[in-house]
């Protein structure tokens, strides 16, 4: 190796990190020191010189293993380290915590993904995980021949995944939430088959209007209101389908808790319209039973509302 220039004491952590996921076969960005986002300018200003000669390079392209291009980017600035998850051949399920607007007893990732697997009635296999700043990764090889996308509660709430198109925080890194750490070294397994079909992209049917013959005017108008809100859910954002999905299941269930419609219908309405979206079935269920069930314990008497 040659031309390696004199890295400052405060990057050597940090280029460690770079390399360390280089060796792996992982490909690195540099991101803004104390942040998430990819260091290098946008494509709006971008000079169509260097490397973005033949056009704008995505940070996902400018990925490398390079020990050269690492030393040079790590030389004299603590850039964090961001590992490009779909050149690496990974997929990361993204463990996250509840927000602090969601209503209590909403679950966070890892309960919504030990939810998943009862439901499965399968076990996760050991594999490499990183305590990040807020909640936890869990690092997979992508099934060969399957080129799977990034996904936002796709899984459940609050479990994102980082797949092709995404790229997630390397350890060692530091953000103002905290330092992303090795939380437990395994080996990194296979992302198991159940799991790649849930993520596979469904073909999404157009959605039926909801009709509901049970219950009073109110209820069932509001069920129907609900039920198209939630079919014309989209994917990702404070607005994506399992959010929109439980808000909806929400704003009915206290009808519900007020004797004005059967449970089983709010249920079965929303869970239709959740299915539409391409929510997987089990999700859809788990979403829904939380918002209802949090919501009739602790509804409003009708005369207070």
């Amino acid at each position: 190796m040659t031309g390696i220039p004199s890295v400052s004491l405060e990057c050597l952590p940090l280029l460690a990190s770079a390399l360390t996921a280089a060796e792996r076969g992982w490909p690195v960005i540099p991101l803004h020191p104390g942040s998430k986002r990819p260091a290098g300018h946008a494509e709006r200003v971008c000079p169509g010189t260097g490397r973005c000669a033949g056009g704008h390079r995505t940070p996902e392209e400018r990925a490398t293993t390079d020990p050269e291009l690492i030393h040079a980017a790590w030389a004299h600035r603590p850039y964090n380290v961001g590992i490009a998850t779909g050149p690496a051949g990974l997929v990361v399920i993204d463990l996250d915590p509840v927000k602090a607007e969601e209503p209590e007893g909403a679950p966070d990732g890892a309960t919504s993904l030990q939810a998943l697997c009862e439901r499965a009635g399968r076990v996760l296999p050991d594999t490499y995980r990183v305590r990040t700043a807020r909640g936890e990764h869990l690092y997979f090889t992508a099934p060969a021949g399957a080129r799977l996308k990034c996904s936002v509660d796709g899984l459940g709430p609050h479990i994102d995944t980082r797949a092709w198109g995404g790229y997630v925080v390397a350890p060692g890194s530091t953000t103002p939430d905290g330092t992303y750490e090795a939380a437990h070294g395994a080996p990194v397994a296979e992302l198991p088959a159940w799991l790649t079909t849930l993520l596979t992209e469904p073909h999404r049917p157009t959605p039926a209007p909801s009709r509901v013959h049970d219950g009073t005017l109110a209820a069932r108008a509001a069920l129907e209101r609900e039920c198209a809100v939630v079919a014309s859910a989209t994917e990702g954002g404070p607005n994506g389908r399992n959010n929109t999905l439980h808000r909806s299941a929400c704003k009915v269930a206290r009808f519900v808790a007020w004797g004005d419609i059967p449970r089983h219908v709010v249920e079965e309405a929303i869970q239709g319209a959740g299915e539409a979206t391409g929510l997987p079935p089990a999700e859809c269920r788990t979403t829904i039973r939380s918002a209802m069930d949090w919501v009739i314990s602790h509804a409003t008497p009708r005369a207070a509302a």
